[in-house]
């Protein structure tokens, strides 16, 4: 079986976009900077196994808490 390197490439820029997209999303509360995570998780997805556990990361972070920003 040959594996056709345009496609190969196609699914790496879509699964790209699609781990930035779910990287911002789920960084919003969790994190100072959402899009620099968003940024990160498009860069790591390069690698697809490298992106999924970014994801998994941020999925089991913990959510900043508003009274901690005011407090300092």
């Amino acid at each position: 079986m040959d594996i056709n390197i345009t496609l190969l490439g196609q699914f790496i820029a879509v699964f790209a976009v699609v781990v930035a997209v779910l990287s911002y999303w789920l960084a919003r509360g969790k994190v100072k900077y959402p899009w620099l995570a968003a940024v990160l998780g498009f860069v790591l997805s390069i690698m697809p196994a490298a992106g999924v556990v970014y994801l998994v990361i941020l999925l089991f972070k913990k959510q900043e808490s508003v009274l901690t920003e005011k407090a300092k």
